[in-house]
């Protein structure tokens, strides 16, 4: 069974979602195959659910001109479409004054990322916001806040059905080849039915599968084998707090390699949670140790020195697609277009984590645009040399 679409997005998490809504409302005929039985099931559902500032990454990168152009597309689309959210604020701390170098040197960087609104606070001033906070200084940022994911991508997938888009799952894309005339997906799953598969003819495939975006890229038959990106996969664990919240913004300590340190976050009920840690694994696998809050403990009580015992319990956690090993600089997200690639009318999407959530329409926009630079190159089998 062949059928033909103009465009494919693979990958229904809140990436593939708003690219997927973007191309639909400037008119494209657009299917989104998801290969899990619910939208946002993997990396989109097991995150801090933070909008991120803009603050952590080079001057430069992806991560940092998305993230702060992104932002703003998505405080404005919450505010429109009545999805839930809270612009709490976040405090950065420098735990000891040796710590303070550092944390001039994010704020420069935050700066430079042209994040506008950061603030230098004193010790006694951040210990006065959040009394029970202890700290030798803080930068505020108040564009931080707080978002319901999953009603964001409830809501992307309304906006992309109303503009005639459809959201196909348990559509696992098992393989697909380059021809001269666009690209042949090979679909498997119980959502096209069980043990038959699907081919679908397209001009367009946005590879926004995830975890599983370099798997795909290997099962295109005329992608460049160089083009799949090597993925490391880097655990987080996640802790929830017995009892009331300590503190009313969001509070982070100084970043660690691989991530951004073992921080508070607040939901929108106001429960407090810790995480994430980086825990490098070699396989899927989502199961909280509770052994790992020992570490979360000794943490979280330099900022915090009143946390309780016993007052951690393993909550979730989620996994972060990294393009480098342990140990590894900041790396950049990957999203590569014709232009890298060779192939018309095929964009992958790798190595997508935080912030990608804040990133996600600014990433929309980002795919579209690598689209629209497309239209005049000729399509050839095989990709590039």
């Amino acid at each position: 069974m062949t059928e033909s679409v103009d465009a494919v997005v693979v990958g229904a998490g809140v990436i593939g979602l708003a690219i997927a809504r973007r191309l639909a409302l400037a008119g494209r005929e657009v299917i989104v195959l998801e290969r899990n039985d619910a939208i946002g099931s993997e990396t989109s559902a097991r995150n801090s659910e933070v909008i991120h500032a803009g603050i952590y990454n080079p001057p430069g990168f992806l991560k940092s001109t998305l993230c702060v152009a992104g932002r703003r597309m998505l405080y404005r689309y919450c505010a429109d479409h009545g999805v839930p959210h809270a612009r709490l604020g976040k405090l950065i701390v420098a735990v000891t004054h040796d710590e303070i170098p550092a944390l001039t040197k994010l704020k420069e960087r935050g700066e430079a990322n042209g994040v506008d609104d950061l603030t230098w606070v004193s010790a006694d001033a951040a210990m006065a916001l959040e009394p029970r906070l202890v700290c030798a200084a803080a930068v505020l940022s108040p564009s931080t806040g707080i978002i319901d994911g999953h009603q964001l991508m409830l809501a992307l997938q309304g906006d992309l059905e109303a503009a005639g888009g459809v959201v196909v799952l348990n559509a696992p894309v098992e393989s697909g080849q380059v021809g001269n005339d666009g690209i042949a997906l090979a679909v498997g799953g119980p959502g096209v039915g069980e043990g038959s598969q699907l081919r679908i003819h397209c001009r367009t495939v946005i590879n926004s599968a995830g975890l599983g975006a370099s798997d795909l890229a290997r099962a295109l038959k005329g992608l460049p084998p160089r083009s799949a990106a090597p993925v490391f996969l880097a655990k987080g664990n996640y802790f929830s707090l017995a009892g009331k919240a300590p503190f009313s913004r969001l509070v982070y300590p100084m970043p660690v390699p691989g991530g951004t340190g073992t921080h508070m976050t607040l939901d929108l009920a106001g429960r407090a949670r810790f995480g994430p840690d980086v825990e490098w694994i070699e396989g899927i696998g989502y199961a909280v140790d509770p052994r790992r809050g020992d570490s979360f403990y000794a943490d979280i009580r330099r900022y915090w020195p009143d946390l309780p015992d016993g007052a951690l319990a393993p909550d979730y956690a989620g996994i972060r697609p990294k393009l480098g090993p342990a140990g590894s600089p900041i790396i950049d997200f990957r999203i590569e277009g014709p232009a890298q690639h060779g192939v018309p009318g095929l964009v992958n999407l790798f190595g997508i984590e935080s912030p990608g959530l804040t990133s996600c329409f600014a990433i929309g926009e980002h795919v579209a645009g690598l689209l629209e630079e497309d239209v005049t190159m000729p399509i050839r089998a095989g990709g590039a040399a």
